[in-house]
């Protein structure tokens, strides 16, 4: 079960995730109140344990900015969250042919996951659906439309939307997905939190699929 801890964005943070020692950290570089500097993030980067891989957040954003953080930072992943089409993803993958892809989808229904799994991405996250924002929410994902896609999904996904201590293991166990995305879940007033982090990983790691 992979795990990504996402809307990482304090020095201290560096510190707990390099502790806890998940398999990829997120950074936000659209709107949000978790968003660092492409410079923030990279003076992150040089403190993170190497087995971490990282991951930039996405929305809508110009290909030529996504290019240029990329490599500042030295990404290893771009999570698209926004309405990026198969022909903005195409010219991504020309520009940056050793990135992984990945798109979020934030769940409506069966045709949404579908669409986005024809896509030409490495993985999927799916998210919870909101209105008001495109991620981050801690809001929980319609779990009966992804157990209902699952067979039809041919990419593997992670989980995210609300994910923490007291669901995480009910998450893992009726989705089976590739790996779980948490943030909120991690935090406390708006922080990410040491012991969340610590508490959480090693959950993950005892559970058993």
């Amino acid at each position: 079960m992979k795990v990504k801890l996402c809307g990482i964005r304090r020095t201290e943070d560096i510190e707990y995730v390099n502790e806890a020692m998940p398999d990829y950290i997120g950074y936000i570089f659209a709107e949000s109140k978790r968003r660092v500097t492409p410079f923030e993030a990279a003076a992150f980067t040089r403190k993170l344990h190497p087995q971490i891989k990282t991951v930039g957040v996405f929305v809508n954003e110009n290909i030529e900015k996504i290019i240029g953080i990329t490599q500042i930072v030295k990404l290893d992943v771009i999570q698209l969250h926004g309405d990026e089409d198969a022909a903005y993803i195409e010219k991504l993958k020309e520009n940056l042919p050793t990135i992984e892809i990945w798109k979020a989808v934030r769940v409506q229904s069966e045709q949404d996951i579908l669409l986005a799994d024809e896509l030409p991405v490495e993985k999927l996250l799916l998210d919870a659906f909101s209105p008001s924002a495109l991620g981050g929410t801690g809001s929980t994902a319609d779990w009966a439309i992804i157990i209902n896609s699952k067979a039809k999904i041919t990419k593997p996904f992670f989980l995210a939307g609300g994910l923490a201590m007291y669901n995480i293991k009910n998450a893992i166990k009726s989705l089976a997905p590739f790996g779980v995305d948490i943030s909120s879940g991690i935090e406390t007033n708006g922080f990410k939190d040491r012991n969340k982090i610590l508490a959480i990983t090693s959950l993950i790691k005892e559970i058993k699929i």
